[in-house]
This record gives C-alpha cells, sequence and structure tokens, in this order.
C-alpha cells in the first residue's frame, strides 16, 4: 500500500462510466420491468453504490475511503445500457477505483439479471471520465 499519511486532505470526485449491449428484446423487458429477477435499474444502482463503498476489500493494497457521495446513472444508448458512477469524498488520496468499481459491479448486476434471456451480451467500454482535486 503506497503510505499517503504526509499527503494534506482534498475533496475528491471521480466519475466513471461503462456499457453493455443488449438485444433488443432485452431492452424490452427491461423497459417493462419484465426480468425475472426483478427492477434492472433499481438493483444495478445499489449494487454500484454498495460496490463503491466495498472498493478497498475486493482491490488489494487499495485505501479505504469513507465516501461522502456515490451515485450510479443508467441511461439507454444505442444497443445497451449505459452506466456512470460518480464518487466523492475528502481524503489523501482519489476516489477513482472507487468510481470504476461501481461502474464495473453494475454492469455485471445488469448482465446477471439479464443473462438468462440474452446470451450475447458483451460489457464493453469501462473508463475513468474524470477526476479532480480541490484544496479543502
Amino acid at each position: 500500500m503506497v503510505d499517503i499519511s504526509a499527503k494534506e486532505r482534498s475533496a475528491r470526485e471521480a466519475v466513471a462510466a461503462g456499457k453493455i449491449h443488449l438485444g433488443q428484446e432485452t431492452l424490452d423487458l427491461i423497459a417493462k420491468n419484465q426480468i425475472g429477477k426483478g427492477n434492472v435499474f433499481t438493483v444495478a444502482r445499489i449494487a454500484g453504490i454498495q460496490a463503491a463503498k466495498q472498493t478497498s476489500q475486493l482491490i488489494p493494497l487499495c485505501h479505504n475511503l469513507n465516501l461522502s457521495h456515490a451515485e450510479i446513472e443508467i441511461a439507454t444508448s444505442g444497443s445497451g445500457l449505459e452506466v456512470k458512477c460518480t464518487a466523492r469524498t475528502v481524503a489523501q488520496t482519489g476516489v477513482e477505483m472507487e468510481a470504476l468499481t461501481g461502474v464495473a459491479v453494475a454492469l455485471l448486476t445488469i448482465y446477471d439479471m439479464c443473462k438468462a434471456v440474452d446470451k450475447e451480451m458483451r460489457i464493453t467500454d469501462i473508463r475513468l471520465l474524470k477526476k479532480t482535486k480541490r484544496d479543502v
């Protein structure tokens, strides 16, 4: 683990995103809330937020951060869904791993919930969109 004890605390934000490509039938079932495991958007949002909060337990050597904000947004995008995670904290290190983990787990949750009806799903383009730091 990197020693951050000498670093000043700063307000930090990170935004990450990723996509899952789905068949039109699957998108229609999601829109009608007819996926057998429940409401895909609600469950994926909760899973993504929970994952962002637990990142240090999932990623070795990742610092444990107390998030002041974690948000998952899900939108229809072309042939699938785009997931975006925003994470914020005041800490000595950034929150990009939390944002990326939130996106990844939300996408995996969508995959799990839809796997019975869609065998062609693809998760793609998980990436950091931005990270910022400002003095407090």
